[in-house]
């Protein structure tokens, strides 16, 4: 919903303004070639002025609420808003808003929020707010009986006043917040085709990182409807980074599972999960990448007590970055959901079919060890260098 003749976007950003004004000014060129290129990707017609405090996108009124979608999948935006903008003269702000009511507003309740950036103008906020209230009410009683409620009210018309224009609006879309892409180094994302991991990756662009996908071929305890859920749920992270170009390795790992459930019964999802990270670092290496990416949350499974982390985790010398360590598994859920990876990802992982009867809860490193094929890491290393590079 926008103002009429709306044909610009105002973004709002979160972090990036605790930043020094280096940081603050890189990180706003990076928002801005990274909303460029979703504007690019979705064929949407606009140009993206960094400005300071508020990033701008230029449009159309007819593509303005595209620009607006496109611009809340952009990582560092915290909200954004369709706006009109008009001078800052309070006649013709009061006249913008007195024309959006008539198009917009049909009864309810109502407030306005004025914002005033500059000091030095004839009016606050507080006289902007209460004359475009008393001119909204005029304009529309005869139609209905306007209501005003400053707390929670039904429809909310926004001003926000710079120095030279002012920007009118009627809703925050929400953005997911963090940090640009790109503004931190990338990691390798671990994805294993089941809910967790995506949103564990999501998390982490989120902050800035981007995500090298890679994906563990089961063989036989995978197979391809596993594959396509896992390319499918990278295609969805995908969107939000269009200038990144979120290829796939794929790392053979069948012969390797086939191993260990033939040699090894408690502890063998353990050494899995050593192998994963083994190959990771191992990848890592060969794509200069800073870190691994997993889905992993205290407790959530067998593999996943404080103790068996403790144990896997020794496997690489890279950090091993969860960030849903302590999530529960509706708020996952609920996230996969808003991202649109759930549906995707709602399939029984392979690797639960590789699982002993008797799990492992408590694991020491050194029996593992003994357990284990003595090649294990060996195998991941070679798993690694032979990875193939697919697309989603």
């Amino acid at each position: 919903m926008h103002p009429p003749g709306a044909d610009t976007v105002l973004l709002r950003h979160g972090d990036v303004n605790t930043k020094s004004n280096a940081v603050k000014r890189y990180m706003g060129e990076l928002l801005v070639e990274n909303i460029d290129a979703l504007l690019e990707d979705r064929s949407i017609p606009g140009d993206v002025e960094q400005g300071w405090n508020r990033p701008l996108i230029h449009t159309t009124e007819a593509a303005v609420e595209d620009a607006t979608a496109a611009a809340t999948d952009a990582f560092g935006v915290v909200s954004a808003s369709p706006a009109l903008v008009v001078s800052t003269e309070k006649a013709r702000i009061i006249e913008a808003l007195v024309e959006t009511a008539h198009e917009h507003y049909n009864g309810g309740t109502f407030a306005v929020d004025a914002r005033r950036a500059d000091k030095t103008l004839p009016y606050d906020s507080e006289d902007l707010a209460r004359d475009a209230g008393s001119a909204i009410w005029d304009a529309v009683e005869g139609e209905f009986e306007p209501e005003v409620d400053l707390d929670d009210p039904d429809l909310t018309f926004g001003v926000e006043v710079r120095s030279e224009v002012a920007y009118i609006y009627l809703e925050h879309v929400s953005g997911p917040g963090g940090l640009p892409l790109g503004a931190q180094e990338p990691v390798i994302a671990l994805i294993s085709g089941g809910i967790d991991s995506p949103v564990a990756a999501y998390e982490m662009m989120r902050r800035g990182c981007p995500v090298i996908p890679a994906y563990v071929d089961l063989g036989a305890y995978g197979g391809i409807d596993h594959e396509a859920r896992a390319m499918e749920t990278v295609r969805k992270l995908s969107r939000h980074a269009p200038n990144f170009g979120m290829q796939v390795y794929k790392i053979p790992g069948g012969e390797t599972v086939d191993l260990l459930v033939e040699e090894m019964n408690q502890g063998r999802m353990l050494s899995l999960r050593r192998f994963f990270y083994r190959a990771a670092e191992t990848l890592a290496e060969r794509v200069n990448a800073n870190g691994i990416v997993t889905g992993e949350a205290v407790g959530q499974k067998s593999s996943q007590t404080v103790r068996n982390l403790g144990v896997t985790s020794r496997a690489t010398r890279l950090p091993i970055h969860r960030p849903l360590l302590t999530w529960d598994k509706q708020d996952i859920v609920a996230e996969a959901r808003e991202i649109g990876t759930f549906t995707d990802s709602t399939i029984n992982a392979g690797c639960n079919r590789v699982a002993p009867d008797r799990v492992e809860t408590n694991a020491r490193l050194e029996p593992l060890l003994n357990a284990e094929p003595d090649d294990l890491l060996e195998r991941a290393e070679n798993a690694a260098t032979n990875a193939t590079l697919v697309e989603p």
